[in-house]
């Protein structure tokens, strides 16, 4: 028996949340290149507690056609992760389009507010809640009864962090969301199996979008200073890995889930695949 060599998803329909920048628009991206259509939605506009700047429509429009200039072609909604209603519409969207859907990639996430667990409010704790572990759950339970009904098996990969295996100061809901992640993976990689679903998760660790690359996130690792030295700032990033790297790239991980949606990793289901340089290893 012969096996695949290369990731090909001819034929292979994407639901990516989270796909206007950073992470979403390069997998949206990347398994255009391969050869899937992409359903990809984002809510492209601001949520009050997330201390950086948001996706924009323009940022979606932006995805759309970098998927077209890859080759590849994809339908773009606007729709808020928190709202069964508008992930249902917007894969229903993507259905009208495209006829099916193969691999769904829970993507969508946000931050709370840079605080000590006792500090922070329920609409700061609640928010972060609602988009990355809710709205994951929005996101498969919107797409699983239309894979099963289509008898071909799929791929979900859900997006955790290095924050799903450890603690991080002042993120606590962040740290809280991203740890049931992998509970979400892990349950549904068993209930799941018998239809040829496969269910794994990615845990980047400090990744170059706007997530990181902010100021909150610098005073973090250089505190005691409103503009920290961008320079140490890295240092102290790339100290946190065993590679030395500071950040991964968004198609670092993208090439990771290339991987895990393909042939290629047609067994491996319940997994949780690093892509942090190490930075998680026990």
């Amino acid at each position: 028996m012969s096996t695949p060599t290369q990731p090909d998803l001819q034929r292979s329909v994407a639901f990516i949340s989270g796909a206007a920048r950073g992470q979403g628009r390069s997998h949206a991206v990347r398994l255009a290149k391969s050869g899937a259509k992409i359903i990809g939605f984002d809510l492209c506009r601001q949520i009050d507690t997330v201390p950086f700047d948001g996706a924009t429509p323009e940022d979606l429009v932006e995805t759309e056609r970098l998927v077209k200039e890859a080759g590849g072609e994809m339908v773009a909604i606007e729709a808020d992760a928190r709202s069964q209603e508008e992930v249902d519409a917007a894969l229903r969207s993507g259905l009208d389009a495209f006829g099916r859907v193969d691999i769904v990639l829970g993507n969508a996430g946000i931050i709370n507010n840079y605080k000590k667990t006792w500090e922070l409010d329920d609409e700061d704790f609640r928010n972060v809640i609602d988009v990355n572990i809710i709205g994951v759950w929005h996101t498969v339970k919107a797409a699983i009864p239309q894979m099963i009904e289509q008898g071909e098996g799929g791929a979900i990969v859900l997006t955790g962090s290095t924050a799903s295996a450890s603690g991080i100061p002042n993120l606590a809901p962040y740290v809280a969301s991203k740890h049931a992640v992998l509970g979400l993976v892990r349950t549904l990689a068993k209930e799941l199996g018998r239809y040829k679903i496969r269910v794994n998760a990615v845990t980047p660790g400090n990744c170059n979008t706007p997530m990181f690359d902010n100021d909150g996130i610098r005073r973090l690792y250089v505190p005691g200073t409103d503009a920290p030295d961008e320079d140490l700032f890295l240092q102290r990033a790339a100290a946190m890995s065993p590679m030395r790297n500071p950040y991964v790239e968004p198609e670092d991980v993208s090439e990771a889930i290339a991987f895990l949606v393909s042939p290629l990793g047609r067994l491996i289901s319940g997994a949780m695949l690093p892509v942090d340089g190490g930075t998680a290893t026990p």
